[in-house]
């Protein structure tokens, strides 16, 4: 299976709480921290809903 790379490059302030609730699921905390995870539908479906906070790299 696929892994992603994940990278907040964007702050969480003044965002929904749905979309604070996503990064805090990813495991992001701040920006330019990192998580790396399968590339499974549900992590797919979470990096969509934040993609404009995030980037994405596949290892």
């Amino acid at each position: 299976m696929a892994k992603l790379l994940i990278k907040q490059v964007r702050s969480t302030i003044k965002r929904p709480a749905n979309q604070k609730k996503v990064m805090e699921s990813l495991g992001l905390r701040k920006i330019n921290h990192q998580v790396e995870h399968d590339a499974t539908p549900s992590i797919l479906g979470m990096v969509n809903k934040v993609k404009h906070l995030v980037s994405v790299t596949e290892i």
